[in-house]
Parts: C-alpha cells; structure tokens; sequence
C-alpha cells in the first residue's frame, strides 16, 4: 500500500510538471526579443524623423512590444544618398530582423533589392503600385505592405492653392524627384490642371543642394514666379534649404506637408504626417505575431491638412483671402 501510494504521488507531481512545461514555455516565448529594422531617409538629427519614430514606438508599446524588454529596434539612418539607402538596406537585411519598417520610396525600393522574403511595412510610399512594389492595394502579394502617401491625383490641389494665395503668379517651378514613378505622378497631376488656371510649368530636379540651388536662382530671374514642392524623399531632407531660398528669391510656395509650413513655409495641403507611423505600428504587430504582409492591405491616408503660414505670407506681400482662411486646418500667426 505504501508503494501504491508513493507511485501516485510520483505520478501526480510528475503530471504538475507536465502541465507547468507548457506554462513556462509560452511565458518563455511572450518575453522573446524580437527584432525589428528600421529605415529611415532622414539623418538621425532631423527633429522630424524624431517625432514620427516616438509616435510608431508609442503604438508599439500600446500593443505591448517595449524596447529592452520583448522588442530591439535596429536603426539605419539617410541623408538623401541612394549609396547610403543601399549600404544601409544590406546592413539591416544582415542583421535578418522579424520585420522592417521602410519610411519612405527611397529607403523601400534598395530594401526589395535585397529581399524578396523578409516582411516589409512601408510608410510615405508613393504609388506603390505604380512603382512595381505590390500587385494591388487590396492584396500586396509580396514581402511588402503598408501606408501610401497622398494620391498623385490631388497633387492637382498644389496648383489651385497657389492660384488662389497668389492669383499674379503666372510661372511656377516644380521641384521634384525623377527618380521615382511617384514623383512623375505628381507631376503628371500639376500638368493636367494647367489648362485650368493658364500657366508656364518648369520642371526643376532637386537630387542634391547644387541642383536646387542653380534651378530656383536661375527660375527667379524673371518675375511672377511661384513653386511647387512636390512630396518626396529629397524634398524632405532638403526643405530647410527649399524654405530659405523661397524666402530670399520671394517665390509663394506650396508644400505637401504641415512642418515645411511651420519651419517657415507658406502653405500645405497633404496628409497628415505622423498618422502612418502609429497605423504602422499595428501591422508590424499584426506581423510578429504570425500574419504574412502580403495579407494585409495598403491603406492609404485618413486625414488631410491644409496648413498656413500668416507670417510668411506677410512677407511676401500677399494677402490670404478669408475664403481660403476659413478652410484651413492650421494658421500660424
């Protein structure tokens, strides 16, 4: 009898065992570092990339993923270099993260040149599907989903609102990026609406300082000029010089995005910035708990701002019209 019940006992602490293996092994997996990458197109001093980056960590600490504790963040940063974004797309594939998170065309496209496999949740992406980066909006089909920009279709809307802040302007700049099939639809957009509004387009690239330098100063000899800074990876690593030289060559000016307008920009209309990096958040999520990118759909923006800068536009002589004041989401005094 004795031996019976040592056998049960044995048996009963040996099934407790059993049952807290599996206990332990998925508290064990709930507390795994898992890793994830990061590109940015920004430099690692840009305020901006800073805020956008607080905001997707934020989201990701919400769904319960915190750095140095379940989650390591791995980042590379740009300068507006193709050869950097290249280096750094090899660098962070090497380090053979969960997911990368690509923040932006230029850092996306040498990301895809790399892999084809690894999980990829993009954001300011531009024409995704135009660029060859997924198959459809509904159903990416690759290693790649996430959040595009503005559709190239209301780049349209930089013109009107430059015809209705500054109604004299009769030729207009247009700096964007060649270099991506988001950038030639934006461009085709601003075309379509010339007939509209009667004036003389002028392409201007702006791949690097010189370039934009020679282009604005060279476009500012003759009068009743205005911009277009269409949305892009240079534009955005290049604004603070696009800004200043508005200024000095007293050029209206439309951006595709609210902090050209609060560093000193005149007017924006565009989505909201910040927005995709929370979204972002929860697909990088969706991802690491199981999900394949090429399920889950793009999406595209959910909140556009129209932005304006009174200040700025004192300077340059102009009057806002109140019409325009009213719609605006933003006036800075």
């Amino acid at each position: 009898m004795a031996i019976n019940i040592a056998r049960r006992k044995f048996i009963a602490a040996l099934g407790g065992t059993a049952l807290a293996w599996p206990l332990a092994a998925r508290a064990q997996q709930s507390d795994q570092v898992r890793r994830v990458g990061v590109a940015m197109h920004m430099s690692s001093d840009d305020p901006e990339g800073q805020v956008r980056l607080a905001a997707f960590r934020q989201a990701l600490q919400e769904l319960g993923w915190t750095v140095g504790r379940n989650l390591q963040i791995d980042y590379r940063w740009g300068t507006g270099d193709a050869g950097l974004n290249r280096r750094n797309a090899a660098e962070l594939v090497a380090l053979a993260p969960d997911v990368i998170l690509a923040t932006g065309t230029p850092t996306l496209e040498p990301l895809l040149q790399v892999t084809r496999t690894m999980p990829i949740v993009f954001v300011q992406a531009i024409d995704p599907v135009g660029a060859g980066v997924i198959e459809s909006l509904a159903r990416p089909g690759g290693n790649a989903t996430g959040f595009t920009t503005s559709d190239p279709g209301t780049s349209g809307k930089w013109l009107e609102l430059l015809k209705e802040i500054a109604p004299n302007v009769k030729r207009v700049a247009v700096l964007r990026d060649t270099a991506t099939t988001g950038g030639i639809g934006q461009w085709a957009a601003i075309q379509a609406m010339v007939p509209s509004f009667g004036v003389e387009l002028r392409p201007l690239g702006l791949s690097d300082s010189a370039e934009i330098e020679r282009g604005l100063a060279t476009f500012a000899r003759d009068s009743n000029g205005g911009l277009i800074v269409t949305l892009s990876g240079p534009s955005i690593v290049h604004r603070r010089q696009i800004i200043e030289l508005a200024a000095r060559y007293r050029l209206p000016a439309v951006y595709g995005q609210r902090f050209f307008v609060t560093e000193g920009g005149l007017i924006s209309y565009g989505h909201d910035a910040i927005d995709p990096y929370r979204r972002a958040a929860s697909y990088v999520d969706r991802i690491l708990k199981g999900e394949k990118a090429a399920d889950l759909p793009v999406q595209a923006p959910t909140k556009y701002e129209l932005v304006i800068n009174l200040k700025t536009a004192k300077a340059l002589g102009l009057t806002v019209p109140p019409s325009l004041l009213a719609r605006a989401d933003e006036v800075i005094e």
